[in-house]
C-alpha cells in the first residue's frame, strides 16, 4: 500500500521502501532466495474472530495473567520521554538469546529519534511499552505497512523478564494494531529459520509460523 503514502510524510513512504529494499535482497547464505522470503515468523491477524491474546496457547495466557497479576500495564509510548529507561533495559543484560548485545547500546546512553508523526493509519512507526507503577520495564518498535505490522526492536529490562513483561508487550500489541491500524493482517517477528531452538519455542507460543512470503509494494 505504498500509494497511501502520497498524503502523509514522505518518511513514510522511505522507511517503507527500506523495508521492502531489504526484505527482496538476496539472502547471504542463500542466495537463490530473498532474505525474507521463506520463513519469516508471521501471525496472520484477521485469521479468526477472537482477539490475538485469546488465541495463544495456555502457557502464554499464563504468563500474560501472571504479569497483570504483579501490576504491570501496556501501553504506547513516546519514545523520547523515556531515554533513562530505555538505557537501562538495554544495559540491563549484556546477553540477550545468547547473543551479545551491541556493543553500542552497552557502552552508550538512547539517543532521541526524530520520526515525524503519522497523518495516515496505513504506514507509521509506533512504541509500545510495559510499566511498573510509573517505570518503563519493557518496550518495543514496529514498523506499520499497509498489511504489515513488523516487530522490529523488542527489549525487556532483565530484572523483570521472569514476570512475563515481553509476552505481555507482545501480546499487548497484537491486540492493539487492530484496533488502530484496520489494513493489517500480517504480525511478524523476524525470521524463523536460524533462530535457536528456544526462540523458535517462544516464536510458536505467540502463534508466529514460518511463511513463504511474497512482498509487493502496492504501487
Amino acid at each position: 500500500m505504498i500509494a497511501e503514502t502520497k498524503s502523509n510524510d514522505v518518511f513514510y513512504r522511505k522507511i517503507t521502501e527500506d523495508f521492502y529494499v531489504s526484505a527482496k535482497k538476496r539472502h547471504l547464505k542463500f542466495p537463490l532466495v530473498r532474505q525474507m522470503e521463506i520463513g519469516l515468523a508471521t501471525c496472520i491477524l484477521n485469521s479468526d474472530t477472537k482477539a490475538y491474546s485469546q488465541r495463544l496457547d495456555s502457557a502464554a495466557r499464563r504468563n500474560l495473567k501472571k504479569a497483570a497479576r504483579l501490576g504491570y500495564r501496556f501501553e504506547p509510548i513516546n519514545y523520547n520521554d523515556h531515554l533513562p529507561a530505555v538505557t537501562a533495559i538495554h544495559q540491563s543484560a549484556p546477553v540477550r538469546q545468547g547473543r551479545d548485545m551491541p556493543a553500542d547500546l552497552l557502552a552508550k546512553d538512547a539517543t532521541p529519534h526524530s520520526n515525524p508523526p503519522s497523518t495516515s493509519p496505513c504506514h507509521d512507526y509506533l512504541y509500545f511499552g510495559i510499566f511498573k507503577e510509573d517505570q518503563l520495564v519493557a518496550y518495543a518498535s514496529c514498523l506499520v505497512a499497509g498489511e504489515l505490522c513488523a516487530l522490529n526492536t523488542i527489549f525487556g529490562h532483565a530484572d523483570y523478564l521472569a514476570d512475563g513483561v515481553v509476552p505481555m508487550l507482545i501480546a499487548s500489541i497484537g491486540d492493539d494494531i487492530p484496533q488502530h491500524h484496520r489494513f493489517v493482517k500480517y504480525y511478524t517477528y523476524g525470521l524463523y529459520y536460524g533462530a535457536s531452538d528456544t526462540l523458535k519455542r517462544f516464536k510458536r507460543k505467540f502463534l508466529f509460523e514460518p511463511q513463504r512470503v511474497n512482498w509487493v509494494l502496492g504501487e
